[in-house]
């Protein structure tokens, strides 16, 4: 384990802060949420980043995903938005997909938020059983039964099934 600058902090903040967003967002379905879940966990992160190894993912997500519990846990919901805005979207018809995310989007809602915080991490975040039973906090076997738990929730839920089947991304 090297001891990491604050150079590397500042890269680390530039490359991952979009994805880092993406997936608070997808924890807590509220995006000025996920944007103040992800500053907290960064803050957090930086006050041992010289300790950090090599690979931070797993540290940054697992302060990511306790922060995430423990704000779920207090019952404080905050702010509500009275007015929801349109998505933008990269091309094409900016309204085209928006149903079939938003179905999905209500599917992994209406997930435990274990469940939830597994699907997130495997099937957006890309990482592996072992990383995500380390960031969860819990056994590689119990990481699978929730995934396994989570796609049968799932394929039970006719939008998510749609979503599904037209490829269509959060």
């Amino acid at each position: 384990m090297r001891d990491r600058s604050e150079a590397d902090f500042e890269r680390y903040v530039e490359q991952r802060s979009a994805r880092l967003v993406r997936t608070a967002y997808l924890l807590c379905r509220d995006w000025a949420t996920a944007e103040d879940l992800v500053q907290t966990a960064l803050a957090r992160a930086w006050l041992v980043w010289r300790r950090v190894g090599d690979d931070p993912d797993p540290y940054v997500y697992r302060i990511l995903t306790n922060t995430h519990a423990s704000w779920w846990r207090r019952r404080w919901r905050g702010e509500v938005p009275t007015l929801e805005l349109p998505e933008r979207a990269t091309g094409g018809n900016p309204y085209a997909d928006l149903g079939t995310r938003d179905a999905l989007r209500a599917a992994l809602a209406a997930l435990p938020a274990k469940q939830r915080a597994v699907v997130v991490l495997r099937y957006f975040e890309d990482l592996s059983d072992e990383t995500i039973a380390g960031i969860v906090g819990c056994s590689v076997p119990t990481v699978r039964s929730q995934a396994s738990r989570a796609l049968a929730k799932l394929r039970l839920n006719p939008a998510a099934i749609a979503a599904m089947e037209t490829g269509s991304r959060l």
